[in-house]
């Protein structure tokens, strides 16, 4: 019997001042070490999807989607009902990532579609800081949150990893955006 495998969708920014992200995630991200910065289109969800049919099902939602300039500034706090978290705020291609993330979770995605989502608007983000408390959040936007670094990169490619023990993932599919 097939165990189901952990997976997630995401753009991987390859911004010339990348160092700065992850300057602030080795401080703030307990995740540093297991995903490079990223900006999340798909959830993680847990399913037995074959790695032929999840690259197939990229290919179909993808078509059509040109490469696209993202430009994030600006730190904002994202809380939820487990966690807290200081994100880059996505400022351009936050509309493209917006009909991706739609697209994606269509199709054979759909049922993987966490309840939350359906609740409140997506926010295209990149988290660089998670904490379990709001004090920890706010002394840490306190020190970051007026950063004004702006970081650039045109999205070519979409990724899927799988995500495996100790939550590292491991970069399974890449997707060419075609102009």
């Amino acid at each position: 019997m097939d165990n189901d495998i952990k997976r997630c969708i995401m753009i991987f920014p390859e911004f010339q001042n990348i160092n700065t992200i992850n300057e602030i995630r080795e401080t703030y991200d307990p995740f540093v070490n297991n995903v490079s910065p990223h900006i999340t289109l798909v959830f993680p969800f847990e399913s037995k999807i074959k790695e032929y049919k999840l690259r197939n099902w990229m290919n179909e939602a993808l078509k059509g989607v040109k490469p696209f300039n993202v430009e994030l500034e600006g730190i904002i706090k994202i809380s939820s009902d487990s966690s807290l978290y200081l994100c880059l705020e996505v400022k351009k291609g936050k509309e493209e990532i917006r009909e991706i993330h739609s697209r994606l979770y269509d199709g054979i995605l759909k049922a993987y579609k966490p309840q939350w989502l359906s609740q409140v608007e997506f926010i295209p983000h990149m988290t660089i800081g998670k904490f379990s408390f709001e004090e920890e959040l706010n002394i840490a936007y306190k020190k970051i949150g007026n950063m004004k670094e702006k970081f650039f990169y045109k999205v070519d490619k979409i990724s899927a990893e799988i995500v495996v023990k100790n939550d590292r993932s491991i970069r399974e599919i890449e997707i060419n955006l075609q102009e």
